[in-house]
């Protein structure tokens, strides 16, 4: 098995490129200038930065790999792969750059989160809402529930 830290992308060829169904990547598959080794790598497309207006009034950049590090913590334990996982994250930054402005609320992220993990995984959704809506009573989490059956049974 070789040490990939030792494998130089730039001193490999392409052999094949897709991009993903959901456009957010390019997997390429790659050869070692010897030919001895073949790996994959992804390659994620830039987007423009955005600011995040955090609830205490700092801002911030948008941090992709913070979010995906939130994600991850806070439900990641309700999907099967990290495929999954990474499904979220890119639903939630297409939603985040699809509000089109430059400075997003850490609200507005928390939002999107909701909004995804909706339609993805109802478990997910409850656990997330009730930490980010900040429940405090058992009736929080009866009236969550029913909103998402009633979402559930509109489709």
């Amino acid at each position: 098995m070789p040490r990939f830290d030792k494998i130089k992308i730039g001193d490999s060829k392409v052999l094949e490129s897709r991009e993903l169904p959901d456009g957010s990547m390019i997997r390429r598959r790659r050869v070692t200038s010897d030919g001895k080794y073949r790996f994959t790598t992804y390659e994620r497309i830039e987007m423009p930065q955005l600011s995040v207006k955090k609830s205490s009034g700092n801002k911030e950049p948008f941090d992709r790999d913070k979010l995906s590090t939130a994600v991850r913590r806070s439900v990641g334990k309700f999907f099967n792969s990290e495929m999954e996982v990474e499904e979220v994250v890119n639903r939630v930054v297409n939603r985040v750059y699809d509000i089109g402005e430059d400075e997003v609320t850490s609200h507005q992220i928390g939002e999107a989160i909701l909004d995804v993990l909706a339609e993805m995984n109802e478990v997910a959704y409850v656990r997330f809402a009730s930490v980010f809506l900040k429940f405090k009573t058992m009736d929080e989490f009866e009236e969550i529930i029913r909103k998402q059956r009633e979402r559930r049974s509109k489709k």
